[in-house]
């Protein structure tokens, strides 16, 4: 008998009723400042990932091992960006209404409001880790409250003070590093303190949401705002396993752009981040 060829990304074949991990794709990238292009950065993974293999050689772990359901990409509407939100927040609302953990593939990094709507509405107490080249706190980017250059802010208008975690930040305006001094935890460059942000967090819900252009460009340079002194590949998936020791209720994979790196490096070097990231949690 033939079956329907539907391609998933690698591994992440269960059925849904049976998976405990919900992957899907939200390529929405209508309010990038710079470069466009994250739209297709979840169909390129599903299509590269099969030059990976299904087996972590850094965890001793297989994605054979745990089940995964890969539902597609969304539909959104590209033209309307709060209805596009909308979208996101509804299919991850019905992902944790199941009791599976949403894992969310950009896209652009404002796709992470709609996906955390929902995770506060089921767990207030929520707290955010945020792995990212860039802050993301300005208040408006040219008057758009709705922007991935202001995503932790409209996540900050949810959660309030000493509530989001950032790490490896390395670009914004002076307002936001001012923000951050008052009203989350920020560090600069790198991971270090994220030992003790662990501890802090032990037994409460969090959220991850992973920008990769938190890596440095020289190994990622396929992202719309490339910034120079990133991490290395294995400074992220170390991090990625020390965060995901704490209670992870949804997470998301934000920011790679195809078609600025012709090598396809930027997009494996993505798909096995996301292979890490779902053994990890």
């Amino acid at each position: 008998m033939l079956n329907r060829n539907i391609e998933t990304f690698l591994g992440c074949n269960s059925a849904y009723d049976q998976a405990g991990i919900v992957l899907f794709g939200a390529p929405f990238d209508s309010t990038v400042s710079y470069r466009p292009g994250t739209r297709f950065a979840s169909r390129e993974m599903r299509s590269q990932s099969f030059g990976l293999e299904t087996y972590s050689p850094y965890l001793d772990s297989d994605l054979g091992d745990i089940a995964v359901f890969d539902g597609g990409d969304l539909e959104l509407c590209i033209g309307d960006t709060g209805k596009a939100l909308e979208q996101i927040e509804k299919y991850t609302s019905a992902i944790l209404h199941d009791g599976k953990i949403p894992v969310m593939l950009g896209g652009e990094h404002l796709v992470t409001l709609g996906a955390f709507r929902a995770v506060f509405d089921k767990h207030p107490q929520v707290c955010i880790i945020h792995y990212d080249a860039h802050a993301d706190l300005r208040d408006d980017y040219l008057g758009a409250s709705l922007s991935h250059a202001s995503v932790l802010r409209r996540c900050y208008d949810l959660v309030g003070d000493n509530r989001i975690f950032q790490f490896g930040i390395r670009s914004g305006d002076r307002c936001e590093f001012e923000f951050a001094n008052a009203h989350t935890s920020l560090r600069k460059f790198d991971f270090a303190g994220l030992a003790d942000t662990v501890k802090k967090l032990k037994d409460i819900p969090v959220y991850l949401t992973i920008d990769l252009d938190v890596l440095d460009p020289s190994a990622f340079p396929g992202t719309g705002t490339p910034e120079a002194g990133g991490v290395s590949f294995t400074d992220l998936i170390a991090a990625i396993r020390e965060a995901c020791a704490l209670d992870i209720v949804g997470c998301d994979l934000v920011e790679l752009s195809p078609v600025y790196d012709q090598s396809g490096v930027s997009t494996i070097t993505a798909c096995k981040v996301l292979r890490e990231l779902l053994l990890s949690i």
